[in-house]
């Protein structure tokens, strides 16, 4: 049930907030399609097609990522920064990606260009995040844009001046192999059609990855029932 004096995020659907909390829950931490989850439901005896299922992920995946971020564990201020690669329409795309150095997710951002640019963008996107400080650290690779958006960031005091850029490629294994979950989890789909889909949808599985990395104290890395808990209450729903 939705708490009083909120706007039922359910509202006008036609299925119940179980069932589609269900839905988003699966969807965004397991290599699964939409058509993978449609036979799911069908199993259970649930007929529900698969682009209400697409539906549903475009509206909730993103509203989870905003909803978890207050209820989030600091992360430290030794951050790993690396951008991976999206298909999207047909074409590839940046996806930038922070981690610290215990592996705790900071930000993603996704950009159409890999400059300075898209640098600062991220850098100004994870410094706004209430899970995050402002770093001792940014570990890098050769990328030439980090250095121009980092000094540029200092002149303008947005990010601290003592702060420390080391492009060295091997310390930033841990958010390379962070990669590989986001492109798991992408492969069934085959390809993005928007940028703004494919936004929305990573959002979501960013903050899955979040909830099953233990970044939430009420929610423990492999304690599934806890986790359906937290994300029901997130969104006002009866577990």
């Amino acid at each position: 049930m939705a708490k009083a004096g909120k706007k039922n995020p359910f509202k006008g659907r036609q299925f119940t907030a179980e069932i589609i909390l269900w839905a988003v829950r699966w969807y965004l931490q397991f290599s699964i399609s939409y058509r993978d989850l449609e036979r799911m439901f069908s199993d259970r005896g649930i007929q529900v097609d698969h682009t209400t299922l697409f539906r549903w992920i475009q509206a909730y995946a993103p509203e989870l990522d905003k909803r978890i971020r207050p209820h989030l564990r600091m992360t430290n201020g030794s951050w790993r920064v690396d951008e991976t690669y999206i298909r999207v329409k047909g074409e590839w795309v940046y996806l930038y990606r922070a981690v610290d150095s215990a592996g705790q997710t900071i930000d993603f951002l996704l950009s159409p260009k890999r400059d300075a640019a898209a640098a600062k963008r991220f850098f100004r996107k994870a410094l706004k995040q209430p899970h995050t400080v402002n770093p001792r650290t940014i570990t890098v690779d050769k990328n030439a844009a980090y250095p121009i958006a980092m000094k540029t960031m200092k002149r303008d005091a947005e990010l601290w001046r003592f702060a420390k850029l080391r492009q060295v490629k091997f310390l930033n294994n841990i958010v390379e192999q962070d990669h590989r979950r986001i492109k798991r989890l992408v492969r069934p789909g085959l390809s993005f059609k928007s940028l703004m889909t494919a936004t929305r949808t990573i959002a979501g599985y960013e903050a899955m990855a979040m909830i099953r990395k233990a970044q939430v104290e009420s929610a423990p890395a492999n304690d599934m029932g806890a986790q359906r808990d937290f994300i029901a209450t997130l969104f006002g729903a009866a577990a």
